[in-house]
């Protein structure tokens, strides 16, 4: 029988309170910040500031990363795009052709940048949401050719809603990296010795599911675990509901010495398995 995949109940719907700016967070006795759109006793709302202007487009390094006439450089929030040969890894299928379609559509364009609570990633680049002059939201046209894939960062959730459904749609057409073989679902025992190190799509059945003080384990077995930090695990359903589950997890995959591990953030990036 044909497998379908069945996204999990926490849905679109409940992201709209981000674009409207209802974000609260709160503290937890260890110190750990927290954010939600849904109101508690212990919690604060906070105010969002937008923080948009207008820029010029200098460069564009890869689908996901430009640089503005003012030097600024800018990650695309909520997406991730293959990567392009460099001198650090080899290019993905896809990766060139996301970078020349982003070239095609900012070129002598002036675009509106926008951004969320987290304004810079680690590596100092400004983490927006990019629009041209026409309105046109350049985040959610990737993912709707199939040319990226949803990457939520809590607390960086505004769009939340309009990235889903851009990738849902590609998805269900069969866009771009969503025919392609390099992307398409591995099974969990699949993943041994050498492997590529980007973005993958696993499946497995959670076997065990282990609790520590920072993050959730939901173990596919002795050898491959999906890992979630606690901080994040407030946008999850119970986590219990996925003890003998089948299902499809969305990441980038590491391996460690206990062996392999994908870490996810956003109920968007695990799927129950249904049949069909």
């Amino acid at each position: 029988m044909k497998r379908k995949i069945r996204f999990l109940s926490l849905s679109l719907f409940l992201y709209s309170a981000f674009v409207a700016g209802e974000i609260f967070v709160w503290q937890d006795p260890q110190g750990q910040k927290h954010y939600s759109d849904k109101p508690r006793q212990d919690a604060r709302m906070l105010a969002i500031d937008p923080g948009y202007a207008w820029h010029a487009i200098k460069y564009v390094y890869d689908g996901d990363t430009i640089k503005l006439e003012n030097g600024q450089k800018i990650r695309l929030s909520g997406i991730n795009t293959p990567e392009v040969t460099n001198r650090h890894h080899d290019g993905e299928p896809l990766g060139e052709k996301a970078r020349q379609w982003l070239m095609t559509k900012l070129d002598g364009e002036t675009v509106r940048v926008e951004t969320g609570l987290e304004k810079h990633d680690k590596y100092g680049r400004l983490i927006a949401h990019v629009f041209t002059r026409k309105g046109e939201h350049i985040n959610a046209l990737l993912l709707k050719n199939g040319l990226a894939f949803v990457t939520l960062h809590p607390p960086n959730l505004n769009y939340a809603d309009k990235l889903l459904q851009a990738q849902q749609e590609a998805e269900e057409k069969g866009r771009g990296l969503w025919s392609h073989p390099y992307f398409a679902p591995k099974h969990f025992s699949e993943i041994q010795g050498k492997f590529n190190k980007g973005w993958h799509r696993i499946r497995g059945k959670v076997i065990r599911i282990k609790q520590t003080r920072h993050n959730t384990y939901l173990k596919f077995s002795d050898k491959f675990t999906v890992k979630i930090p606690r901080k994040f695990q407030h946008l999850f359903p119970d986590l219990d509901q996925y003890l003998g589950q089948s299902v499809e997890a969305r990441g980038w995959l590491n391996k460690n010495r206990y062996g392999y591990q994908l870490m996810i953030r956003h109920p968007a990036d695990l799927q129950v398995l249904t049949g069909g």
